[in-house]
């Protein structure tokens, strides 16, 4: 909490211009293109970082899809993942989220701009019609972020298990598979610190359908898991 109170501080002549422009996105997000929501939220998670004392480092860009829809699938650690993806990824998404998040103040504009689908993790009626909708969008050339962990991990810098079930709506859509292996991001919110910290956002090979469509969702989950927590394991 005191570093969300130092980004405010250090931002408090232009939090009021850049809610209002939220709002304005929000209002009617669809007639805006996604190169300029993409541009928007750079821009925010630009002046948050300045303000918070957070560097972001993003690696291996060149391997994220440069055409046609795709889905990326995170390691979670905390309410900073998102933002942390949206200052280095150079193509727009949206995210499947938990329920709980939906009215957050200022995530919930983000979070409508950018079209994303809370799940309800008790209501697995619920859940699979998610998964419906997002592999629909996927397959019309939006991209998703889903967390196959479920929640955020409990240790820092540990992958908690992927579940088989997140990777269904990109099988069903047959789309690309990007791992993203991401460091440090559960110090900007969950240390009660505000000195300054470096998060790592490594975008992986992706797995594409050719590689993966004999497999169960369980393996596939298990290689993604693997994956990442190889690149957390390195110094």
């Amino acid at each position: 909490m005191k570093r969300i109170w130092l980004i405010v501080l250090k931002n408090i002549l232009s939090v009021p211009y850049w809610y209002l422009k939220l709002m304005y996105y929000a209002a009617d997000s669809s007639r805006i293109s996604e190169e300029k929501k993409l541009i928007l939220f750079k821009e925010i998670v630009s002046r948050a970082n300045r303000g918070g004392n957070v560097t972001v480092l993003s690696r291996g860009v060149e391997n994220v899809p440069k055409s046609g829809s795709f889905m990326y699938f995170p390691n979670h650690q905390g309410l900073y993942d998102v933002l942390a993806l949206l200052d280095g990824s150079p193509r727009f998404f949206s995210v499947v989220m938990k329920k709980e998040l939906e009215h957050l103040p200022f995530l919930n504009l983000i979070f409508r701009i950018m079209g994303a689908h809370s799940i309800d993790r008790e209501d697995v009626r619920q859940s699979m019609k998610v998964i419906l909708k997002v592999s629909q969008e996927v397959k019309e050339g939006k991209n998703f972020l889903i967390f196959p962990e479920g929640t955020r991990s409990k240790k820092p810098n540990a992958v908690g298990s992927f579940k088989g079930g997140s990777f269904k709506s990109a099988t069903k859509a047959r789309c690309p598979i990007v791992p993203v292996c991401i460091r440090d991001a559960w110090k900007v919110f969950d240390t009660g610190s505000t000195a300054p910290v470096t998060v790592e956002v490594n975008y992986l090979k992706p797995l594409y359908y050719e590689e993966y469509k004999d497999m169960k969702t369980t393996e596939i989950a298990e290689e993604v898991e693997k994956r990442i927590q190889e690149v957390l394991n390195r110094s």
